[in-house]
């Protein structure tokens, strides 16, 4: 009798996955998840995969991605899964395993992109995926035929499996099922997405900072790739290398280096008439540069609002840094139109200065957002996420400092219900926390003779040592954790800006002020065929925007005729700065190394009479002789010391005998 087989259950390690090329993007995440998921099972940072060993695991998947498949999708799916596995890592029971699984991502999406070409590069990194069609769409149909028929193959009947695989199957493979109810929502939130701004989206900074992926966005920044080559009613969005030949000189309007210097020149005529209101303030009637700049409040809130419909996904929208400051200055620019309105209309003197009350409050947020150019500076850049790390940090250590906060108020206006009120008590305790302790000391004995001084430096030993300390020692932490991948921090800035102002699914692009024109046009599209009034707003655009074309086309030709001078390249953008003229080190076992070594034993009156023929050569310049020199120099040192080293192991060696 022979005894049943026992099953075989699924290896710890999982191969590369079968990837045919068309399937579905949360079939295709979820593939590459398992994979990760049994690949990468300890904590591990991007370096370690990058120069350690721990990198090798992924090797065969990076040999596979690159020969094997096609799948338009992929490094879109690898950045969806990092932030799949991001999300994970807050909950997780294994911390930093999920991190690690994310880093992984990364970095087979860098070294994906290192296989491929310029143009695929672009396609990958570029092209936005569609909509997902509805799951089970299929499934749906072949029911209702079922159903049609008479019989339901849903029913449980004889052949029907003991245990239920909709999920997964006895040794828990998934299904397409489990894959689309795992992954449906993640594929929902990419819909519409390109790869990079995925990547910004999962805070993919280590993938957005290597050298190929630069590449792309600094092209983007220049304009060197754009989405638009033509300006008529059939263009289409289609990410490629610009060709000044064939394409359209008003679609250099959507280059984001332009973009970024005419939004500097609107938001200086922005405070320019911000300041005319506020100085000349009339509380009488509406002057001309309070309509200007109800004009301007009115441009930019449309503006702003168009942004977030291109962005696609408001996750994206938020990746920029500004658009707190963008929000708050439409809100402060409403309120005060609202309360000017209200006060004209009633004649109310209060509701009037109340409105320029609430307009002062406009340059909180104005005029850091006139120097977001400086965020486009390498030590800008860097200070930017400090700031907003730290902000964090300290929102969260508010609410400690909150509630301590209560319990002693609540404790001393009771304590001091006949000497002081408590708006007066918030005021005494408010000034100790900030430093005034002397002013705590003195009150104390008249708050409660007997509990007042104990409870007073109680709280003032909390708040000016305990929470103050940890305060300082909290936002440090955070300081120095920014300051640690300063470059990755400034280059996702810089890459979240460039792809928000390029990326745009609107072929004519009015800037403000003149973004209202089209406006007027909105109505008309109930009553005028689509064609007819795209072509309107590309005329409007070519009537209202020709002066800036024209300074783009002077800017660009005084570019071409100064190619290698320096005097233009700060309007650049934030570039990796070029390689010097001095030739590049050689690597120990490149021929170069091993070609200097066979000089290096050369007598040195040979060396010395190579030196002098080098001199003599018209083709080397002084740099180089000098260089040259150098290094016959160090050889001869490194030979003194290889004979002073050999006589000592030589003695050595001899006194060991002896």
């Amino acid at each position: 009798m022979s005894l049943p087989c026992t099953p075989r259950w699924p290896a710890d390690e999982a191969g590369v996955p079968k990837i045919e090329g068309d399937e579905s993007f949360g079939d295709l995440v979820d593939k590459l998840s398992q994979y990760f998921e049994h690949s990468i099972r300890l904590p591990q940072t991007f370096e370690d995969l990058r120069k350690s060993e721990h990198g090798r695991a992924l090797h065969p998947l990076i040999l596979h991605l690159s020969t094997n498949v096609h799948h338009p999708a992929l490094v879109s799916a690898l950045l969806a899964l990092k932030g799949y596995f991001s999300a994970l890592e807050e909950t997780s029971d294994d911390p930093g395993v999920n991190q690690a699984r994310g880093y992984a991502c990364e970095f087979v999406a860098w070294q994906f992109l290192n296989n491929l070409t310029d143009r695929d590069i672009i396609d990958f990194l570029l092209v936005e995926l569609p909509p997902a069609s509805s799951p089970g769409s299929d499934r749906d149909e072949e029911s209702a035929h079922s159903s049609h028929n008479g019989r339901n193959t849903n029913q449980p009947g004889e052949q029907t499996p003991l245990l239920s695989g909709s999920n997964s199957d006895y040794f828990g493979h998934r299904n397409e099922t489990a894959a689309s109810a795992r992954f449906g929502s993640l594929a929902s939130n990419c819909e519409n997405l390109s790869a990079l701004e995925i990547a910004c989206v999962t805070g993919a900074k280590k993938f957005l900072s290597q050298r190929p992926v630069q590449k792309i966005i600094n092209g983007l920044w220049r304009g060197d790739i754009v989405f638009w080559e033509t300006l008529s009613v059939n263009s289409v969005k289609k990410p490629s290398k610009y060709n000044r030949k064939q394409a359209d000189p008003f679609c250099r309007l959507r280059v984001p280096l332009y973009l970024k210097v005419f939004e500097t020149l609107f938001f200086a005529v922005f405070l320019a008439l911000y300041y005319a209101v506020l100085v000349h303030r009339d509380s009488t009637r509406v002057t001309v540069p309070e309509v200007l700049l109800y004009f301007w409040i009115a441009s930019f809130a449309y503006d702003e609002f168009a942004d977030w419909v291109d962005a696609g996904q408001t996750s994206f929208y938020a990746s920029d840094f500004w658009w707190m400051w963008d929000i708050s200055i439409v809100i402060v620019g409403v309120i005060f139109c609202a309360l000017r309105i209200v006060g004209l209309t009633q004649q109310s003197k209060d509701t009037i200065d109340l409105a320029y009350d609430v307009l002062g409050l406009e340059a909180l947020f104005l005029v850091p957002r006139i120097f977001s150019l400086l965020s486009l500076n390498r030590y800008f850049g860097t200070l930017i996420p400090c700031l907003k790390e730290m902000t964090k940090d300290f929102i969260k250590f508010l609410s400690l400092v909150i509630i301590l906060y209560l319990g002693f108020l609540t404790t001393f206006v009771l304590l001091a219900r006949e000497e002081f009120k408590p708006r007066e008590m918030s005021w005494i305790l408010i000034k100790v926390f900030f430093g005034s302790s002397y002013l705590g000391f003195d009150v104390a004995s008249q708050i409660s003779p007997f509990f007042g001084p104990p409870v007073m430096l109680v709280f003032i030993i909390l708040t000016n040592i305990l929470l103050i300390t940890s305060l300082i020692s909290l936002l440090s932490n955070s300081l120095s954790k920014i300051l640690d991948h300063a470059r990755d921090e400034y280059l996702f800035i810089y890459s979240v800006y460039v792809l928000e102002a390029s990326s745009s699914n609107r072929l004519t692009y009015f800037m403000p002020p003149l973004n209202l024109i089209p406006l007027c046009l909105r109505p008309f599209r109930l009553i005028v065929p689509s064609e007819r009034l795209r072509s309107t707003r590309i005329v409007l655009l070519k009537a209202t925007h020709l002066p800036f074309v024209g300074a783009i086309w002077v800017y660009e030709q005084l570019v071409d005729s100064h190619k290698q001078k320096a005097s233009l390249m700060p309007l650049s953008g934030p570039q990796t700065p070029a390689s010097s003229k001095r030739p590049p080190r050689l690597a120990i076992n490149s021929p170069g190394f091993l070609i200097t070594d066979s000089e290096a034993t050369l007598a040195p009156s040979t060396k010395l009479h190579q030196a002098s023929r080098l001199h003599n050569n018209a083709g080397l310049g002084g740099s180089d002789m000098q260089l040259k020199t150098l290094v016959l120099k160090l050889t001869a040192r490194v030979e003194e010391l290889t004979v002073v080293v050999s006589q000592l192991q030589e003695q050595r060696e001899a006194s060991e005998a002896a």
